[in-house]
């Protein structure tokens, strides 16, 4: 087993993390997205007049995380269940505690979306889901469960549990990181590492619901609710200035960028790479930032977070059956997918006979929503010096349209 055995560890009065620290997996949702530091599964219990278990943990750890709360808590003693999100990571074991406990009757409280995938998971009908809404609450003692949707931010289900009387917000998935780090708290973790966890956990799988976010983190501002802590389903609890997770993300999900370019291409033989390196010098002779990545060797969940943080992306394959490599492809769907606003975008590469990738590249950005000012570029076989020239001159072009400015972006 890959988890970590620990006893609780309170977060607040009263409010304890009962969760999971995965320190070896390296791959989440199935082998989509990287985890280079691992990852946690936050289950939280609240120990007032009543005990409230918020979420569970991935089922493979079901039987480690139910032993422990029966060690620690007793079973008996738990009066609820709050599901935040069905999904497997969080709501993976919820079946298998429902089986231990001495009453199968005990209320779990869930949206309704929450309750037609909690049944659709486990197909079962001996649980006794309670269907809540934003702006349901439940009195537990001297705490009340306030309950907020977030409906899409990632699932249909999503919601966070406000604990009020303890300024504490569990917010599921939103404001997560993967990452298990030397401490559940941000203010013992390096920042460089949280921050860059969370901007990847943000760009890679909650980009496509922006504006949602922004919405949503307006209207909870709106609520003008006292936030001492926000504790997340992954990663590391913010105990310390926890609104600034919450204005990260309000940046981050207004168009983000970081003013640069990133260059990526894939290729056969070193001739789409040799034009990625002379449009490179072309946008450093107009003072643009860049970045450069070979595609076939870099990881894709990283990569997302890079073109996140750009301002531009140029990507570049050689032409193979009338098409893009196989990368490539897989790349410019990602992207589509992941709805990226305000960028801009152009197509590149080399080819032997027919040539089309440059065209579809340029194409796909386009259907993706990223601007392309230019006319896609490519050559043929080797390049002489002269289509070296042309692709610095395609740099310095390029270059200039990013300096115009946010009035390129419709």
């Amino acid at each position: 087993m890959r988890g970590e055995n620990k006893a609780m560890i309170e977060i607040k009065k009263d409010i304890y993390w009962v969760g999971i620290r995965d320190w070896s997996l390296r791959h989440f949702h199935g082998q989509e997205l990287s985890t280079h530091r691992g990852s946690s599964y936050n289950s939280y219990l609240i120990k007032d007049e009543k005990t409230v278990l918020v979420d569970t943990v991935w089922n493979p750890f079901s039987k480690e995380f139910v032993d422990r709360l029966d060690a620690d808590v007793g079973l008996a003693n738990i009066d609820m269940i709050v599901v935040n999100h069905a999904e497997p990571d969080h709501g993976g074991s919820l079946g298998y505690l429902i089986d231990r406990l001495p009453s199968k009757d005990i209320p779990i409280y869930c949206t309704k979306n929450g309750a037609a995938i909690i049944k659709n998971h486990f197909h079962r009908e001996d649980m006794n889901l309670q269907i809540v809404k934003t702006g349901d609450s439940i009195n537990i003692g001297k705490y009340d469960l306030v309950f907020v949707e977030m409906q899409m931010i990632h699932w249909p289900d999503s919601m966070l549990t406000y604990v009020k009387g303890a300024a504490t917000v569990l917010s599921n998935d939103a404001f997560g990181q993967h990452l298990a780090g030397i401490s559940l708290f941000n203010d013992e973790i390096d920042t460089c590492e949280l921050f860059e966890e969370a901007i990847k956990y943000y760009a890679n799988i909650l980009t496509p619901f922006s504006a949602l976010i922004k919405k949503k983190i307006e209207q909870i501002k709106g609520m003008n609710l006292p936030i001492d802590v926000i504790a997340p389903s992954h990663g590391a609890i913010w105990r310390v200035n926890p609104m600034q997770i919450i204005d990260k993300y309000y940046e981050w999900a207004q168009d983000y960028n970081e003013g640069h370019a990133v260059i990526i291409y894939d290729t056969m033989y070193n001739a789409t790479r040799t034009m990625a390196q002379a449009i490179a010098r072309g946008l450093e002779k107009q003072g643009i930032r860049y970045k450069i990545f070979d595609l076939a060797i870099t990881d894709f969940s990283d990569l997302i977070t890079e073109i996140f943080k750009a301002r531009a992306v140029l990507a570049g394959s050689c032409t193979i059956n009338g098409t893009v490599l196989r990368p490539t492809a897989g790349l410019l769907e990602e992207i589509r997918a992941h709805r990226f606003k305000g960028k801009l975008g152009a197509g590149f590469g080399s080819y032997g006979w027919s040539g089309e990738a440059p065209k579809k590249i340029s194409a796909s950005l386009e259907e993706a929503g990223l601007i392309t000012p230019l006319a896609p570029l490519g050559f043929k076989y080797s390049l002489t010096e002269d289509d070296l020239k042309q692709c610095e001159e395609f740099g310095e072009n390029f270059a200039k349209e990013m300096k115009q400015g946010k009035e390129l972006i419709s």
